[in-house]
This record gives structure tokens, C-alpha cells and sequence, in this order.
């Protein structure tokens, strides 16, 4: 009973620590970026690397979402302000998006020249 009680702890503040961890900012400086990769463990980068893979897969979904909504405008309205705003929330999402990538790309490079394993991402 006493090892189950803190196996499940052990596991619950593991989870809890990576859950809080830092997350895909597509706003972060590449230089620090750069910087912060470096000195990252091969698992630090992975999961930092997912992180990134999940946010360019969360956008890349908003983009589809909001695009098909955006195909089902007429053409008689597409001068219209629900087309603009639509094209400029796609946009701002497409930008969004190249950020994340680029900053992924860091964490993945890095990750390949540690010798890490860069399957699944």
C-alpha cells in the first residue's frame, strides 16, 4: 500500500511539472530561442519540440476551420466585412503559424545534431 501511495505521487508531480512547463511561444526572440536550445537535454528539446508540433497542428486546424467558412461565402459578398475579417483572421494565423515553425525548427535541429530521436515529429 505504502509503495502504491508514492508511486502514484511520483507520477502525479511529474505530471504536474511537465503539464505546467513551458509552452510554444511564437512571440519568443529566435536568438533566445537558440540560446535556450543549446543548453537543453535531448528530452528537454523533444518535449519541446512536441510542444511546438502540437501548436503548429492546433493552428494549422484553425486556418482549415476558419478557410472552410471563408469557401462558403458567396462571391457577391466576398468585398463584404465578414469576408475581411476572415481573411485578416487567417492572416494573422498563417503568421502565427510560420513563427511557431521557425522556432520549431530550432528545437529540431538541435535535437538531430544531440543525436536525439527525432521520430514523430
Amino acid at each position: 500500500m505504502r509503495k502504491t501511495v508514492i508511486s502514484l505521487t511520483l507520477v502525479l508531480s511529474a505530471l504536474f511539472l511537465f503539464g505546467c512547463g513551458k509552452k510554444a511561444d511564437e512571440k519568443k526572440p529566435i536568438s533566445e530561442v537558440k540560446a535556450e536550445a543549446e543548453k537543453m537535454s535531448v528530452a528537454d528539446l523533444k518535449a519541446m519540440a512536441m510542444k511546438y508540433k502540437n501548436a503548429i497542428e492546433a493552428k494549422k486546424a484553425d486556418i482549415e476551420k476558419l478557410t472552410a467558412k471563408l469557401k462558403e461565402i458567396p462571391v457577391t459578398q466576398m468585398l463584404g466585412e465578414d469576408a475581411k475579417k476572415l481573411k485578416a483572421d487567417i492572416d494573422n494565423l498563417t503568421k502565427s503559424l510560420s513563427a511557431l515553425k521557425e522556432r520549431f525548427q530550432v528545437y529540431y535541429d538541435q535535437l538531430k545534431a544531440k543525436g536525439g530521436d527525432v521520430s514523430g515529429l
